[in-house]
């Protein structure tokens, strides 16, 4: 857990485990271990934020699932409305990844080929929230109640 970076999430204790001297760490979402790295690592944290700090709800999430008119681009986090539509897109980056113009027109692209109403990039370090409003982004401070997606 040493190598691990300290995050400005609040931290969860992950369930690792160790095959042919590589770690795997828990996807609750996927329901199996994937290989653990820097981006994993901020990926599974702001998770286990979300469902266990933010009471989201486990059954809304879904991990690297392709979205419509993108046939090789999987978002890292999609959560969906009480009403299982796409609200909020998620992008994780390693803390080692500048949160910069680039990463925002990649999580745009994603964004307008499902109209969510949520984009948060992530390197657990920064975090942006924005809520889209007729074409536009509007940042936000916090993350939203899940009720109001």
């Amino acid at each position: 857990m040493d190598l691990l970076p300290k995050l400005n999430i609040p931290y969860t204790q992950p369930k690792l485990k160790t095959k042919n001297q590589e770690v795997f760490i828990f996807d609750p979402i996927r329901k199996k271990y994937v290989k653990l790295t820097p981006e994993e690592w901020v990926r599974q944290q702001f998770i286990n934020y979300l469902i266990h700090f933010l009471n989201y709800p486990i059954t809304h999430f879904a991990v690297e699932k392709k979205i419509k008119n993108y046939k090789s681009q999987r978002p890292d986090i999609v959560i969906y409305n009480k009403n299982f539509q796409p609200a909020m897109l998620i992008e994780c980056k390693a803390p080692s990844v500048k949160i910069d113009d680039n990463v925002f027109k990649q999580i745009i692209a994603y964004a307008t080929a499902e109209n969510f109403s949520y984009l948060i990039i992530t390197n657990g370090i920064k975090t942006a929230i924005c809520k889209i409003q007729r074409n536009s982004c509007a940042f936000l401070k916090k993350i939203p109640n899940f009720t109001t997606l």
